[in-house]
């Protein structure tokens, strides 16, 4: 493991992590306005990111399922908040992806209006996980959709992507510079996630990661 990634989960997490996301998880919702949300339910994680991060690719990796989450090569396919069920214990959110330059500006804007309502009035949602490219790092619309959520109160980690990608040797310097990047944020978990959705990395870490937050939802 790369210093710096959070490794430091049990066997019995991981395990915990592995039978939540076996599961049947289904499509069950897609909101296109803020007032068109489902009714408050199970706790939610939400996946945020720019265009062709591979929120789509990590949903169906975390669940099993080949094509759970539709993936695209076309940045900007994903143009609603796209709701799964994972049983009747977790609800996972595939939010539409930001910081691509051919979508006009008012589409633009209304997307960041939908995902800004979403994320600031919704009790059931447990924790953000915000995608970042790991070949590009955090970028400048990272920092602002970091910085809304710090403003937003809410808690959210940094998932790095496409890990099968970078090269071994620059992995140890990349997580450090994003660290480094979240040590004065208030609403930031202070690890990262680096995972690949080709290889499977740091998938079973993140699946128990969300396991351990529905145990601590639980008993408070």
């Amino acid at each position: 493991m790369t210093a710096g990634l959070d490794a430091g989960f049990a066997p019995e997490a991981i395990e915990a992590g592995r039978k939540l996301f076996a599961g049947p998880c289904d499509f069950f919702f897609a909101a296109a306005k803020s007032d068109g949300l489902p009714p408050i339910g199970a706790p939610e994680i939400a996946f945020a990111g720019r265009s062709n991060v591979g929120k789509s690719s990590l949903i169906n990796a975390l669940t099993g399922r080949a094509t759970l989450a539709r993936t695209s090569h076309t940045p900007g396919r994903t143009q609603e908040l796209i709701f799964f069920a994972l049983g009747e214990r977790l609800t996972l959110v595939d939010m539409p992806g930001y910081g691509y330059a051919a979508v006009g500006k008012q589409k633009s804007a209304s997307w960041a209006g939908l995902v800004r309502d979403y994320l600031r009035g919704r009790p059931s949602l447990m924790r953000a996980f915000v995608l970042v490219d790991g070949r590009r790092g955090i970028m400048d619309s990272d920092e602002a959709t970091m910085t809304a959520l710090d403003k937003a109160a809410v808690s959210y980690a940094i998932v790095l992507t496409k890990r099968d990608e970078v090269k071994a040797a620059a992995q140890p310097a990349l997580v450090a510079a994003t660290l480094e990047r979240l040590r004065k944020r208030p609403a930031a978990y202070p690890n990262v996630f680096f995972t690949s959705a080709h290889t499977g990395e740091d998938v079973p870490e993140l699946r128990a990661h969300v396991a351990t937050l529905i145990e601590e939802r639980s008993l408070t």
